[in-house]
């Protein structure tokens, strides 16, 4: 039965945010990847959606994803849109990679549904550089007290069943400014409407590797 959900979610995310793309959060992943250069790793790379807005300064494009359906859909996007890059099925929290191998790490929409993501921040750290950055675009928990937050905490679980694990009201800001990485920049903005309230706060920007 989870393989089936595994297979039915990858097959309509795509469907599912091509309006929410429309609507801005293609322009959102642009501008969140716009500093990536050299050795990039992305962390739970999904489909593939942010694979046309990677800047020619990419030297090598490595892409994780922990789920084979999602991971298979990334391999068909690869091969019709021609790109190289390197696929590896591999959770967030145990990459297979050695200290210091990367220049930039990139996040998107991900740290909502991993299982510990001060694990996730910590590998992150781990496989960069010194000085390498950590680029982030995630949804993120409402004002504290607001309607919109208590709402999130109400139906964190049942929205995490329907939407692949998610959880709509982590403090991701705060996970990233407890981490061993150093944000220089943190951007709160807002998706675009068609995604719905709940997963309407965001935040975009860089944490850069000690």
């Amino acid at each position: 039965m989870a393989r089936f959900a595994d297979r039915l979610f990858a097959r309509l995310y795509d469907p599912l945010f091509a309006k929410i793309e429309r609507e801005g959060l293609t322009d959102m992943r642009r501008q969140c990847l716009a500093q990536a250069s050299g050795e990039v790793l992305e962390l739970g790379a999904g489909t593939g959606l942010n694979l046309e807005h990677y800047p020619d300064a990419v030297t090598r494009l490595v892409l994780t994803e922990p789920e084979e359906a999602m991971a298979s859909q990334l391999q068909r996007k690869l091969a019709d849109a021609g790109r190289e890059a390197e696929v590896h099925i591999a959770d967030a929290q145990r990459l297979p990679f050695p200290d210091n191998s990367f220049d930039t790490v990139t996040t998107t929409l991900v740290l909502c549904t991993a299982p510990d993501p001060h694990v996730v921040l910590a590998e992150a750290s781990r496989v960069l550089r010194p000085g390498g950055l950590f680029l982030f675009m995630e949804h993120v928990r409402a004002e504290e007290g607001s309607p919109i937050a208590k709402w999130q905490d109400r139906v964190e679980k049942p929205w995490g069943f329907i939407a692949g694990g998610c959880h709509p009201n982590r403090r991701t800001a705060a996970t990233l400014e407890s981490s061993a990485l150093e944000v220089v920049n943190l951007q709160q903005t807002e998706m675009p409407k068609g995604a719905g309230p709940l997963v309407r706060p965001m935040i975009i920007g860089a944490a850069r590797a000690a």
